[in-house]
């Protein structure tokens, strides 16, 4: 709907001129905030692992460990390490190794494994609630052949992903009518918890966000495990994810949609009536005088103190609904925790007020034809309050989740986000042609309104007429009775189309309702996706740590080192180049060169590398010759980042030989 007042012309002018305005400063805070980004992290990610990747090890390690970017849960089964054959070699229990700010996890191996390639498949559920995994291999001795296959599936995927994905749509849909629904009835149209069509939709919705609740709790053992459905009548997984931050908060979810199942009772049950009986006493007040005022002035009072109640009751029910999204998802994590879960309680409640209660009024204005023009105007200005309100949230959010340009523009969660902009820019457009609608219909002429009135009573006759002459004779024929009765409900839809199109501005705005209304599902589907995508600055950090480890970016390591053997012709010098010189795999050249420039080839020469700061080495190469002065070794392994030893042993003669070192930078 309008995210502006729309009368009076005064109010009009204002908001006109407020609105370029408060699009600078989201423009501008928003430019503050990506210019000022700070390191943050979602999605849990692995950053290290021991042994890793493609590494070849001397002997067999005595277990496997994994480090995290943030905390994790695992289970026993979360990390499997496999021989050759495919054959279990770890010994299935999980070692807590987390120290502080270091989370990392291990299993232990069995003793005496042979040579070969080993697999080590991980799987583990980050802080934010989603699934990660991953795999690698190590070899013992030297590379093998091996009949594992890596994983090519990701954690969370397959039918169960769909299915689980079905469900998150369906609980983001059901909050955001549920609360937009109840939302527009208090705050806009009282009358509307009357109204049969609104009561359906608010009821459908409770029904729709318990279900998929439901559908998550039960799911999430498959989703979070070995993806298939029949896990999900798993009782131990059950109470398994029962114990996780999860797990509580869906709970707790149920829980307080018991407590909206009290609200809705309320508000359609005993609210209604009240105000159906105010009406009521208002109508008698004007017909008998004496005593009837003050019982109609009676009941309003009663009224406007169960609203209140209502209001406040329903704000801290769906609060709280979307606080279980809050304390479990994104904003629970990365930084400013205690800023970002409030709000995103904040911009769920403005999303939900907002698109919810547009669902609320395209139902009135189709169903309900005696909504007053008063209402419309009214959610107009809570329309204009939710946008504000989501436009501030969203833009922390996004500085929050991205935090750089390059991660706003090159990362599939910030490429969702500018999606979602301009999805609501769009919305916002169609719901500048409703505003127009909607001033049209503040300024219709009163002519209009008894045109309306006269189609109204016209109506009203024709329904008197047909019903005494379906009175006169009740068929006893149940063919018949049930063709009267199918006649009659297309005489009731043809009444409420005429009433309906009575007034050529009502209709006009129930199209660009119903524009917004299809654009806001889109835009419910992309928000779905986007909570479970990983947000882009852990995408950008873990590229980060892949590629700027290297001692020089982008460029081999390359030294010089003189050397004297103390013999005859036992001066030189030996040049090394370390390429791609970063943690992993690494390709070894080195050249000799006696002192007159010319290819020393030397009777040997060896090389190791040790790193003192975690007592790592020495890692001894022996590279092959390649051409006389030329050495080359390939799949040099350095397994970790940190201050690198390189020893260089040459030998000139049988008895001469010395070893000359340095000390590099392997990022």
């Amino acid at each position: 709907m309008t995210a502006t007042a729309p009368a009076p012309s005064t109010a009009r002018a204002r908001a006109t001129a407020f609105l370029p305005r408060l699009a600078l400063v989201l423009a501008a805070l928003l430019a503050t905030l990506f210019t000022a980004a700070a390191p943050a992290t979602a999605h849990a990610a692995l950053t290290a692992s021991d042994p890793t990747d493609g590494a070849v090890v001397a002997t067999a390690p005595a277990q496997v460990t994994l480090s995290f970017s943030e905390q994790v849960a695992m289970g026993d089964d979360s990390i499997r390490v496999l021989d050759p054959q495919g054959r279990r070699v770890d010994t299935g229990e999980l070692r807590d190794m987390c120290s502080g700010n270091t989370i990392r996890y291990g299993t232990a191996l069995h003793s005496g494994l042979p040579n070969g390639t080993y697999t080590v498949a991980w799987q583990a559920v980050s802080a934010d609630s989603h699934p990660i995994s991953g795999a690698f291999t190590f070899s013992i001795g030297a590379p093998s052949a091996t009949e594992v296959s890596l994983p090519t599936a990701t954690a969370g995927g397959g039918p169960v992903g769909i299915a689980y994905g079905i469900a998150r749509y369906a609980a983001y849909a059901g909050f955001t009518v549920l609360v937009g629904g109840a939302a527009f009835i208090l705050l806009c149209w009282r009358r509307g918890a009357a109204a049969r069509p609104l009561q359906k939709l608010v009821v459908r919705a409770w029904v729709t966000l318990t279900a998929a609740t439901l559908a998550m709790l039960v799911l999430r053992t498959p989703y979070t495990g070995s993806g298939r459905f029949a896990d999900a009548f798993d009782l131990e997984g059950l109470r398994a994810v029962l114990e996780t931050k999860t797990g509580a908060s869906l709970v707790s979810r149920l829980l307080l949609l018991g407590a909206a199942a009290l609200f809705v009772a309320v508000l359609f049950g005993v609210y209604a009536r009240r105000l159906e009986d105010a009406g009521t006493g208002q109508e008698k007040a004007g017909e008998q005088e004496t005593g009837q005022e003050k019982v109609g002035e009676e009941r309003g009072g009663d009224t406007n103190d169960l609203t209140f109640g209502l209001a406040i009751g329903g704000a801290v029910v769906s609060g709280g609904i979307a606080a279980t999204w809050a304390l479990s998802e994104h904003a629970s994590t990365g930084i400013q925790p205690g800023l970002a879960m409030p709000a995103d309680i904040l911009h769920m409640m403005a999303v939900a007020t907002w698109l919810g209660g547009l669902s609320a009024l395209l139902v009135a204005l189709y169903k309900v034809p005696g909504i007053e023009r008063s209402a419309i105007r009214r959610f107009s200005r809570v329309a204009f309050v939710s946008v504000v309100v989501l436009a501030v949230t969203g833009v922390y959010q996004a500085w929050r989740q991205t935090g750089t340009w390059s991660a706003l523009t090159g990362t599939e969660y910030g490429q969702l986000l500018l999606l979602k902009v301009a999805l609501v820019a769009v919305l916002l457009s169609v719901a500048y042609l409703s505003r127009k609608w909607t001033a049209r219909l503040a300024e219709a002429p009163a002519a209009l309104e008894e045109n309306a009135a006269t189609v109204g009573a016209q109506v009203v006759a024709t329904d008197d007429v047909s019903r005494e002459t379906e009175s006169v004779a009740v068929p006893a024929d149940p063919e018949r009775a049930a063709q009267l009765a199918r006649q009659r409900a297309a005489l009731d839809s043809a009444r409420e189309k005429r009433v309906r199109d009575a007034d050529p501005d009502r209709a006009g705005l129930r199209r660009s309702v119903l524009a917004e209304a299809a654009i806001a599902v889109v835009l419910l589907v992309v928000t779905t996706v986007l909570t479970s995508t990983e947000p882009g600055r852990t995408v950008e950090q873990e590229a980060a740590r892949g590629s700027a480890s290297t001692a020089v970016p982008d460029r081999a390591v390359k030294i010089t080192l003189p050397f004297d053997t103390g013999g005859p012709n036992g001066k030189g010098s030996v040049r090394l180049e370390l390429d791609p010189g970063r943690v992993g795999a690494n390709t070894l050249h080195l050249w000799a060169d006696t002192d007159g420039g010319q290819p020393f080839d030397l009777p040997e020469v060896k090389v190791s590398f040790t790193l003192p700061a975690k007592d790592i080495g020495p890692l001894p190469v022996v590279p092959d010759r390649a051409a006389p002065g030329h050495w080359t070794a390939s799949g040099v392994q350095l397994p970790l980042a940190g201050e690198w030893r390189i020893d260089v042993t040459v030998r000139t003669s049988d008895i001469d030989q010395t070893t000359v070192q340095k000390t590099v930078k392997i990022g």
